[in-house]
């Protein structure tokens, strides 16, 4: 698998991804460059987190323009895969290529701390080898992660198995305590309707080693390589 690592102005989490791709994962990896318009060589494209173009007008607004992401649109259109993380997730919002929209924690606070996720679907090439009864300890670090979405749109998401994460308690129950942001209806992350654009803002590659506090979020990136791998 060749893996793309999209860096905007701004963007900060590209060396903790590139770490899991090529030194925990062994696979060939690249940084790609904002102005770059060419993503044919690829198996799939990270966006990762940061704040790219710092964040001026609202998270991701400004990203979208950018010449590459034309080309994530494009390379999606054609069944690549696609994971935007924490900005990254932002940024799909921006660019239409996922439904809803992250607005300000609902307590105005930046927060930074360890979350759980219930895994909603395993039908995702981001999810397959999950156990859909397990739950994923990773990280947030986010100031803009309340997601929201129309109630048609949250129809939507439901009736197509769409919604991949929601935040929860450590035994899996959806609580409104265990929702670090007010994210409607606990939604951490979701998918496009062709299931290969996954957006979620937290933060699985600083989950993927035993002497990080966790490695959970690896299994999200191995689901990758085995559904690239299939191909």
């Amino acid at each position: 698998m060749k893996t793309g690592i999209v860096i905007f102005p701004g963007t900060w989490s590209d060396k903790d991804c590139m770490h899991v791709f090529r030194d925990v994962l062994k696979q060939s990896t690249e940084y790609i460059w904002h102005q770059e318009t060419n993503l044919s060589a690829y198996d799939c494209i990270v966006i990762p987190g940061g704040f790219s173009y710092g964040d001026y007008l609202r998270a991701g607004a400004i990203a979208r323009f950018a010449p590459v992401m034309k080309s994530v649109n494009n390379f999606a259109d054609k069944g690549g895969l696609v994971i935007g993380i924490c900005n990254g997730f932002q940024v799909l919002c921006e660019a239409g290529l996922l439904p809803g929209a992250l607005m300000r924690n609902d307590h105005l606070q930046f927060r930074c701390q360890w979350v759980n996720l219930k895994v909603e679907t395993v039908s995702t090439p981001f999810t397959s080898t999950i156990n859909k009864a397990s739950t994923l300890r990773v990280p947030v670090s986010h100031g803009e992660g309340q997601y929201y979405a129309s109630d048609d749109t949250l129809k939507e998401l439901e009736a197509e198995d769409r919604i991949v994460f929601k935040y929860c308690e450590p035994n899996g129950a959806v609580t409104t305590e265990s929702n670090p942001n007010g994210s409607i209806n606990n939604i951490a992350g979701i998918v496009n309707s062709k299931r290969n654009v996954l957006g979620m803002m937290p933060h699985p590659e600083k989950a993927c080693e035993d002497i990080l506090g966790s490695s959970d979020g690896l299994s999200i990136f191995q689901s990758i390589l085995s559904s690239t791998s299939i191909k």
